[in-house]
Order: structure tokens, then sequence, then C-alpha cells
């Protein structure tokens, strides 16, 4: 079932609080107040909130708390939760290879309980908003997007479902195996009735459809174009993976002549309404084309560097202009699932580039919130806390033994352990409190998912 939104006149009242905002100024509060009314943030400000306020249902006093907008994620396979630990000390191509066999045994079912895995794991580490890459869809697997999506909705997370889609196998040339791809022809079909059935452009909606071939290796030209031309034609945004390995850039060069960049470029892959996960063999050529585009990177650290894919050139992408947010990536190759942690891991790697101001703490927050905000077309709604944008908060308890001696609430939140999650809004609703998914049973999701995982290795 899902999470209803709040009364429209209730207010709860947050005070005594550090603010980081991540507005166009950065604006931050030492100890200032969010109000949020219904669904949407009323008010942000220094000092308490205004004394004249009527049905207040709650208030929370911050004191020892930082207050940041909601994290967005940009990138994630949640289908992947029941198949955490395998392949461990693989490259990105020998990595799906070994593990392509299992997917292609996943049902609705298996879907469901991985779904609410990730899901779980993501609200428990701040991310408000999580955008969802499927590509496997095995016959017989039932409505596998429609349990995805139900499984989300169960827990109150905001959510962007990517309808992915895999043609080119083996026999193709590409990396799946035969049994684990579509028909190119049922591929845009589906493609297109998840649009009709399930987006919901309105402001404040919960539930966004995008359009996503996997990969060049693994996704014909044909279906990059036509997916391309559906996706503009129903006005929904378009993912897929790019430049995430120096294989895939040989594997682009040697079928059609060009690197990934001048590939997607061909194929009509380039615009504001498009993002690329992992983008970490770019050029300079590569950069200025996605800035001059308004292409949108999703950057997720800790999976490139469980695969050894190597360092995303992001300080480069940000000072050209390019928007960046985080990303998990699939819990099989980073198996936290934590977003909240790549906060840290976004700025501990990108200085390996030898610059200790690659990132920032706070342009790291940035990445985790407004710009993944961008990168999905939500910068209007969510990523900062200002006022009539939707109520996506976490409040961060930074005044424990792990983090009381940083006197940078933002430092302590990105550089430090990941701070407890004292509580998460989403749509205005607390769907975490003291670290607890308030919506769903969290051991009934535990045992949901090792009993799938199980299932799903007896399958193999």
């Amino acid at each position: 079932m899902a999470v209803q939104p709040p009364p429209a006149d209730q207010r709860i009242v947050i005070e005594n609080v550090a603010v980081a905002t991540v507005d166009a100024n950065d604006t931050e509060y030492a100890r200032g107040h969010v109000v949020i009314l219904g669904n949407r943030i009323e008010s942000v400000g220094d000092g308490p909130a205004p004394q004249w306020l009527d049905n207040v249902v709650r208030r929370i006093n911050g004191e020892g708390h930082l207050i940041t907008p909601g994290l967005v994620n940009t990138h994630h396979h949640f289908y992947q939760w029941i198949t955490r630990g395998l392949a461990q000390d693989n490259i990105l191509f020998d990595w799906l290879v070994a593990l392509y066999p299992t997917w292609a045994r996943i049902d609705d079912r298996l879907v469901h309980a991985a779904t609410q895995g990730s899901a779980a794991a993501l609200l428990k580490s701040g991310c408000t908003t999580a955008s969802d890459h499927h590509y496997v869809f095995p016959q017989g697997g039932g409505d596998i997007l429609g349990a995805s999506i139900e499984g989300v909705r169960e827990l109150g997370m905001r959510f962007t479902a990517l309808r992915g889609s895999m043609d080119r196998s083996k026999k193709d040339g590409g990396l799946p195996p035969d049994h684990a791809v579509e028909k190119t022809e049922d591929i845009l079909i589906a493609s297109e009735a998840a649009v009709d059935t399930w987006h919901d452009s309105s402001f404040g909606s919960m539930l966004h459809v995008a359009i996503a071939p996997c990969s060049p290796f693994s996704v014909s030209t044909e279906l990059l174009k036509q997916s391309a031309e559906l996706a503009r034609r129903k006005g929904v945004r378009l993912h897929t993976h790019g430049s995430e390995t120096a294989e895939e850039e040989q594997f682009c060069k040697e079928l059609f002549g060009m690197g990934p960049t001048d590939y997607f470029e061909s194929t009509g892959w380039l615009g504001e309404d498009v993002w690329m996960a992992h983008c970490v063999h770019m050029n300079d050529s590569d950069i200025a084309k996605f800035a001059e585009t308004g292409t949108g990177v999703a950057h997720c650290p800790s999976s490139n560097a469980r695969l050894a894919a190597g360092i995303a050139r992001v300080p480069d992408m940000l000072k050209a202009g390019v928007p960046v947010g985080l990303g998990v990536d699939g819990t099989a190759s980073n198996e936290s699932g934590e977003l909240g942690t790549e906060l840290r891991n976004a700025l501990l790697i990108n200085r390996l580039h030898g610059r200790p101001d690659a990132l920032t703490a706070r342009s790291a927050l940035r990445l985790g919130t407004m710009g993944g905000a961008r990168v999905l077309g939500r910068h209007q709604e969510i990523g900062s806390i200002e006022a009539g944008k939707l109520a996506d908060l976490a409040l961060w308890k930074v005044d424990g033994i792990m983090h009381s001696s940083i006197a940078d609430p933002v430092a302590a939140l990105v550089m430090g352990a990941l701070p407890p999650l004292a509580t998460l809004f989403v749509n205005g609703n607390a769907v975490v409190e003291r670290g607890v998914l308030t919506t769903v049973d969290e051991d009934r999701i535990a045992l949901a998912c090792a009993r799938a995982a199980k299932e799903l290795a007896a399958r193999v």
C-alpha cells in the first residue's frame, strides 16, 4: 500500500538545528529552523520558527543535529540486492559474464524482495529520491517493473523507475547470453506502455518513468535511436551506462569506429534530457560535449573502485558545467547499498587526482542533493531546502561520540563516519525515525531478501 501524503494544513517545526540549505548561495544557519506544511517546505531561516504558527502537530528540538536536503540517488540496480558478494575480484566485463546467468533467472516476486532491500538501505542512509535502472526481463518473469514500483511505494520513497533493456546478445557481438535479451520491437512496446501506465509528471510526483537501454555493448544502435525518439515523443528522460571502462571504449571503437561519447552523439543520445552512469573514461572533448548539451552524469565512486574501473574526472566535469549527481550503482558492485557513504567516498576518491580541493565537503554534499536533483530533472522540486519545495529532508545527529568534536556539522556529515539518521522526511512523512524504517517491518524485509537470494542461487 502506498504511503499517503500528510494533511495539507499540518505543520511540523524543526528548531535549534544547523541548516545546510544547498541553495544557489549555499546558505547555512548555525542555529536555524525549518517549517514543513503538508508535503512542502513552508519556511527556512535563522533562529526560532515564527511563534504564530497553528496546527503544529510535531515540534523537533534539533539541538546537536544537522538538517540537509534528502539525498538523491541517480543510478542503481535494485534487483542486485540478492546477488551481493559474488564475483568479488573481477573487472566489469568479467563480472557481468559471471552474473548474467544468475540475473537471467529473476522474476517479479524476487525483484519485489530485492527492491525493498535496496530501497531500505537507501532510506536508512538519508536518500529520499532514487532511480532504479532495471534492464533484465526474462521470459515468464512476470510484471518485474510493476513489482519494483510497488516495492518502493510501500516504503514511501520518491522514485524514478527506469525501463531498461538489452537486445544485443552474444550472437550479435554483445555480452549478455542469448536468453537474457528481448526483441527490439517488444522493448519499445513495453517501454511506451511503462510510461503510459506509470509516469506522473505533476509537481510533487512520487513516480517518474524514464527509458533506459542498458549499454553500448548490450543494445543495438537501432534500439538507442528509437528509444531516444520514443522518450522525446513521450516527454520523459533517457538513461544508460557510458564510458564506464577502458574495455567499453575499445569495444565501441572496434564495433562502431568511434568512442562512446561520439557514438552516443550519433544516435541522438546527448541532451538535457539524458544522463549517463559512470563516465569514467572521458577526454576533454567528451566533457565539452556533455557540458555543451547539458548531458548529466551519475558518479558512482564506490562501484567504480570495486570494479577497478578508474576515477571519473568529476572536478573537470563540474568546472565545465556538466550536471553531476551521485549514484550507489547496483549492490552486486557496491555491497553497502548506502548513498550517505558515497558523499565521503566521492570526496576522497576525487582527491586522488592530486588536488586537495578537487571536492570540498560542501561540493560533495551538493553532488548528493542538488546535483542529483538536476540530473533527474527535478531541481525545481527537490535538492535544496527552500520555501515551496517538497519536504524531502534528512536530520542527522552530529553530537554523538563519533562527531561531537567536529565543529563544522557539514564536515561531520561528509568527512566523518555517516552520522545516525534521526529522522528522514519524504513528501512530509517521517519514513525513518532513529535509524529505523517506519513504513515497513525491517525484519520482514531482511528475511524475504535472504530467502530470495537462496532461491535465486538454487535456480542457476
